[in-house]
């Protein structure tokens, strides 16, 4: 089930109301400041009705008070952030770092910076808009405005929280939490802190200090009586409830945010609000509700022109259809989605589409179509694994060469740090002779210091080198081999595998935990990462010790087997199935039964005697694998080869296995396992 709530982008803009409420009193309580700061207000909640009320005013605005012309630019960059023109955002935004260099105008500089950090983490420049807003809140602190020490602090911690830095994080939000309570007559910068905190422990899983900073940002926000801040709130509460499972609790938080944004003109919000709701039905299988709402959603998601909330519609409609047994229409809507986020090029996003996908085509009785969504996702998975790796490497390797070229200045440094010395030796040669001994004495024990020092500092970083490599070998969860590592092996040692002479190959076994992601829904990620530990322990139970297990990804498992009699294949996929679904997985007071799925292919595997590489034969593993959950789960299908009177190309076998072992073109073995469990968690005695 797709959702469109606390999102990161959503965190970004709400911190803007911090500033965006401050009062213009002291620029002067004319009409023109009235003005300026009621559609200032407006920006964050109704920023379409602001960007046009703030550019009529452009004009009037070139000749206003400095202040007044900072506070203008300011809004105004804020709105076209959230109208989604971001181009004119970032310009606005850089006019007014421009003329706070300038003027030496620090707030105005530190405001310029925030607006520019939020626009560029917009564009997906992480690194760039995080600089910018660890910059904007050293200015801001230079500075005496409360207010804009906040916001800029705020910003300082969500690009901590980006980085995956928590508890930076939470000491900064705490920070400008407390900095927030001492700002007179003006409650919104606490609002906006107290819901970026609330953001912060949503991600964490600290429910409990999520909901007390969420009942405090609600209070805060009654107080001001602003429909824009409550529905904030309200959406936080919706967030922290449906994450517990209190549906009623989390449906009766969206309806009033709902009725709120309506009497304000916030269409986007409403959007993104109609899409929760029926993602929140989705949730309690309550599909009939769930279409009512997303077919709401769809239809203001296009009024709003809000592209990410249309793809989220589509899906949860779709979803919804297929609950129904509405297969065509359902997966027309979901396709659409699809096709929305492929051309935003969200591939994580898609990934996760694709897995809900898959799911509800199967639930449906579409297995095909869930093969095939399967197949999708398998597909992205291996891309977006592509393009990390490829980043990781290109990280490494700047690293490497920063570290290169500092070393260099080093020793660039310390040769200087020589020729000097021995400049200064000559002078004191030629002058005093008798002080000859005393400086080189001198100028050897600097130089034994630098060298210790030098030598010292590189037996540092080989150690730090010692261990990173080390880390990067293993899965932080499971303690597993990782996908990196297993492919650097196969990268050294994959080609020179053969077939023994005493009939024995090497074998391939690609398993998934069955139903994980129902365990997950059900009892939450403490629970999935507990099953996740208790598969990894019992593979290393059933397996030998040299063989290869490997986290794969997700709730995927790897095993590599060097060497086992070629026909007893079945019996390892079996000894696999039976020791995972012969063992509960304890969690808190009860008991997680867990089985998997299973695909496998001996390796080498060759085809009118050319050998397949070991990627080509993970691939058939895996394919195998889909075909064993078709099967309905903890089974093993395995392709054992190719029939030398096969005339089907290989893309013809790997385009429908199912299809190709019906024809004959590959040999397909199907190994049951134990009877699944109907009911995934049983309860305690």
């Amino acid at each position: 089930m797709a959702y469109s709530v606390l999102s990161p982008s959503c965190m970004r803009a709400v911190c803007v109301a911090a500033v965006l409420l401050c009062p213009l009193m002291a620029h002067g309580d004319d009409a023109q400041a009235r003005r300026l700061r009621e559609v200032g207000a407006m920006a964050r909640f109704v920023p379409d009705e602001a960007s046009r009320r703030l550019r009529a005013m452009e004009w009037e605005m070139a000749t206003a008070p400095a202040a007044r012309r900072t506070d203008f630019l300011y809004y105004y960059s804020t709105a076209e952030r959230g109208i989604g023109d971001l181009t004119h955002a970032l310009t606005l935004a850089d006019q007014l770092v421009t003329y706070g260099r300038r003027n030496h105008d620090d707030v105005a500089l530190a405001k310029g910076l925030i607006g520019r950090a939020n626009t560029l983490y917009l564009r997906e420049e992480l690194a760039a808009s995080h600089a910018t807003a660890f910059e904007a809140e050293r200015v801001a602190m230079t500075t005496n405005d409360v207010p804009t020490k906040v916001l800029a602090t705020i910003a300082a911690g969500q690009s901590f929280q980006e980085e995956g830095n928590y508890p930076a994080a939470l000491a900064k939000l705490h920070a400008a939490v407390d900095m927030a309570r001492h700002v007179k007559d003006d409650a919104a910068p606490l609002a906006s802190a107290l819901h970026t905190l609330v953001q912060l422990y949503l991600n964490t899983g600290d429910f409990d200090k999520g909901w007390e900073a969420q009942r405090e940002a609600l209070a805060v926000a009654r107080r001001m009586a602003s429909p824009g801040h409550i529905a904030t709130a309200l959406g936080d509460e919706y967030a922290l409830a449906v994450e517990q499972k209190a549906f009623e609790r989390a449906r009766r938080a969206l309806f009033e945010e709902l009725a709120l944004e309506r009497s304000i003109g916030a269409r986007q919000m409403g959007a993104t609000t109609l899409v929760n709701l029926s993602d929140c039905y989705l949730k309690e299988g309550r599909f009939h509700e769930a279409q009512t709402y997303a077919a709401q959603a769809l239809e203001a998601a296009l009024d709003a022109r809000s592209n990410n909330d249309v793809a989220t519609a589509r899906v949860n409609l779709g979803q919804a259809l297929l609950g129904q047994g509405q297969l065509d229409e359902g997966k027309r809507q979901f396709e659409a989605g699809l096709a929305t986020y492929e051309k935003q090029g969200d591939k994580p996003e898609l990934l996760a589409v694709l897995r809900e996908y898959g799911h509800a085509l199967e639930h449906a009785g579409d297995y095909k179509g869930a093969v095939d969504a399967y197949n999708r996702e398998r597909k992205l998975s291996s891309e977006i694994f592509a393009e990390q790796r490829q980043k990781a490497l290109m990280e490494l390797q700047q690293k490497y060469e920063a570290e290169k070229k500092q070393r260099r200045i080093d020793a660039l440094r310390q040769e200087n740090r020589a020729t000097k010395a021995e400049l200064d030796n000559r002078r004191l040669q030629q002058r005093i002779w008798w002080l000859l001994a005393i400086v080189f004495a001198l100028a050897s024990a600097a130089i034994g210091l630098l060298y210790r020092k030098v030598r010292r500092a590189n037996a540092e970083l080989e150690q730090r080198n010692l261990q990173l490599k080390q880390q990067s070998t293993l899965d932080p969860l499971t303690l597993l081999y990782n996908r990196r590592h297993f492919q650097e092996f196969m990268g050294r040692t994959g080609s020179e595998r053969r077939t023994g002479g005493d009939g024995t190959v090497g074998a391939m076994f690609l398993l998934d935990v069955d139903r994980f992601k129902d365990i997950n829904d059900t009892l939450g990620h403490e629970a999935g990462d507990a099953v996740l530990r208790t598969v990894a322990h019992n593979l290393r139970h059933v397996l030998r010790e040299t063989d290869m297990i490997v986290r794969w990804g997700g709730e995927e498992f790897l095993v590599f087997v060097p060497a086992v009699a070629r026909d007893g294949l079945d019996e390892v996929a079996l000894r696999i199935l039976h020791g995972i679904s012969s063992h509960l997985v304890e969690y808190r007071n009860g008991c997680v039964q867990v089985s998997v799925s299973v695909g496998f292919a001996p390796f080498p595997l060759s085809r009118g005697g050319t050998a397949l590489s070991w990627e080509q034969v993970v691939n058939f593993a895996d394919m195998a694998l889909y075909q064993a959950k078709a099967r309905g789960r903890n089974c093993a299908c395995g392709v054992l080869g190719f029939p030398a009177a096969a005339t089907a190309t290989l893309d013809a076998i790997e385009r429908d296995l199912e299809e190709a072992w019906r024809q004959g073109w590959v040999d397909l073995a199907v190994v049951p396992g134990d009877v699944e469990y109907a009911m995934p968690v049983q309860s305690p005695a």
